[in-house]
This record gives structure tokens, C-alpha cells and sequence, in this order.
């Protein structure tokens, strides 16, 4: 059981939603690769365009068309969640790897990003056997796709409630009349065993229980958020801001060296200045005394001829 949609996905799925294969672009959703044994015993690869259906509930090898702004997103948060966990073992993040369910009735899918925790033994998965793995999703994030947007809108929340996912979050962009409208939707299993809509903190934020981190819009980009609302920066960012700190720390150093120079140069500077006033001294001294022993001599003659006198 599932709340009912807001109205106004409810409209916008309406107007989203595909009808099935565009015959001027057969492979907008993607493609898989079909394998035929021919009567020769040779082989024959066809390239077979995807459907919705297929978007859905994929196979393994499928390759699913994706815009630039679902990979930065993706990328984004499958760096950030990793981060987030490399302390646990158990822990693992899964990007776009697939996913089947040990509930009857329901198909595997692709979701975009999945949490689990008490994993065993990491493995190269190209499909996720809750069954077989003991443990299921904690966490599954999607970021939508103009084409594809109403299944994760619509059939993957129900389906996510159905497989007993606890946290499903949807990362929404939504353009209409040239606009992009950021939004974020989030579900999470009750007490009572049903996914109802979470509440968003007054930034708009989501919390994500299972790895401690809000997530949110920044403008038109995602971005996630620490327990005291610190932004996570993305690998983009965090180079631009190492190499900042970096050209700082040679500006620094360069700063401090010309400062050290300056201040030996003047140490050397004043050690000369006290010589040559030392110097100095030690001439007048010299003169001085020479002065006093001329002196001396002149007057000594004059003091003999006045005792003699």
C-alpha cells in the first residue's frame, strides 16, 4: 500500500509518459545485444532496441541511453555514498548493477545507486541476488530521465515498496515551458509496513538514515550534506579547492622565503652597519689618542724650558 501521489505527479506523469518505440529512433532507451546460432552452426549478433519494459526490469549487458546530467548526478553520489561508508566492510554501493528480488511477482530491476550493509563477500555483480546475498537495499536512490521519468514517478515506487526497500529517494528534474523545476521525492516503509512520502527539513532536504547524510538542490545541482549540514563536495570541486589550497601554500611559502631573505639580508645589512660604526669608533679612538700624544709632545718641551727657565 502506497499513499497516493501528490496531484501534481500525478499530472505531470500523465504528460510524460511513452507510449513505446519512436520508429525514427528505435534505440532511444537503449540496446541489447541477441545472439542467433545460424543452420551453419555460425553465430549471428543482432543489436535489439529496448523498450520501456526493458528499461524497467533490464537485463544483464544492457546498455540504457543516459543524458550528461544523470551521469554527473550518478557519479556524484555513487562517490559520495562510497566516501560515506569506507569505514564499513559490509558496506556496499552499487551504480547502475542490477537487482533481483526474492519477492514473488516481482522483476529484477536497474535501479541508479543502492545502498545494502551486512554483505558478506564483495563480488564483480552484474546482478544483486537478495536471495542469494542474505541482504537486501537499506537505501535505493534514481535520478530521472526526461523519457523514462514517469517509471521511476510511478511503477518503481510501487514496485520498491512491493521488494521491501525501506528508503527510496527520486532525484526529479522537471522542465516545462523551458524551465527546469529541481525536486526531490522520497518514500520510506512505515511501521506498518507501506511506504509514505517524507517531509522535507525547511531547506527542502531529505534525510538518508541508513548513511547519515541529507540530500538536496544547490541551484540546479545535487548535492548531499553532512548531520551538521556541510556540503560534500564532488571530486570537480574538491580538485579545484586542492588546487587552490596548494597554489596558497606555494604563495605562502614563496611569501615566507622572501621574507626570511629580507630579514637575513637585513640582519647581514646591520651586522656590516656595526662593523663599519665599530670601525669608526675605533678609529676616532685611535685618532683621538694620537691627538692627545701629539698634544703631549708639543707641550712637554714648553713645561722643560719653564722648569729651566
Amino acid at each position: 500500500m502506497i499513499q497516493t501521489l501528490p496531484s501534481v505527479i500525478q499530472e505531470e506523469t500523465i504528460l510524460t509518459v511513452d507510449s513505446g518505440r519512436d520508429p525514427a529512433d528505435p534505440f532511444r532507451y537503449g540496446w541489447r545485444y541477441v545472439h542467433h546460432s545460424r543452420p551453419d552452426g555460425s553465430e549471428e549478433i543482432e543489436q535489439v532496441p529496448l523498450t520501456l519494459d526493458d528499461v524497467l526490469h533490464p537485463e544483464e549487458g544492457d546498455f540504457i541511453v543516459q543524458n550528461d546530467q544523470h551521469v554527473r548526478f550518478c557519479n556524484y553520489l555513487y562517490d559520495t555514498l562510497r566516501g560515506r561508508l569506507a569505514h564499513d566492510p559490509t558496506a556496499v554501493v552499487l551504480y547502475d548493477v542490477r537487482v533481483a528480488w526474492d519477492v514473488p511477482g516481482v522483476r529484477p530491476h536497474g535501479p541508479d545507486l543502492a545502498v545494502m550493509f551486512g554483505v558478506r563477500e564483495r563480488k564483480d555483480w552484474g546482478t544483486f541476488d537478495v536471495a542469494v546475498e542474505g541482504v537486501r537495499p537499506a537505501l535505493i536512490i534514481e535520478v530521472t530521465s526526461p523519457h523514462t521519468r514517469h517509471l521511476d514517478l510511478y511503477q518503481k515506487v510501487e514496485e520498491y515498496d512491493q521488494a521491501g526497500v525501506p528508503l527510496f529517494i527520486i532525484v526529479d528534474t522537471y522542465t516545462r515551458d523551458g524551465q527546469i523545476a529541481p525536486r526531490m521525492w522520497g518514500y520510506h516503509r512505515t511501521d506498518k509496513g507501506y511506504y509514505m512520502p517524507m517531509v522535507p527539513n525547511e531547506r527542502g532536504w531529505l534525510w538518508m538514515a541508513p548513511v547519515g547524510l541529507w540530500i538536496g538542490w544547490n541551484a540546479h545541482q545535487i548535492e548531499c550534506y553532512d548531520e551538521a549540514g556541510h556540503p560534500i563536495m564532488d571530486y570537480v570541486h574538491l580538485d579545484a579547492a586542492r588546487t587552490i589550497a596548494e597554489t596558497r601554500a606555494m604563495w605562502a611559502e614563496e611569501q615566507a622565503r622572501a621574507e626570511a631573505q629580507a630579514r637575513a639580508d637585513a640582519e647581514v645589512q646591520a651586522r656590516i652597519e656595526a662593523q663599519a660604526r665599530a670601525d669608526a669608533e675605533a678609529r676616532a679612538s685611535m685618532a683621538e689618542a694620537r691627538l692627545r700624544e701629539l698634544e703631549a709632545e708639543v707641550t712637554l718641551p714648553a713645561r722643560i724650558r719653564l722648569r729651566h727657565g
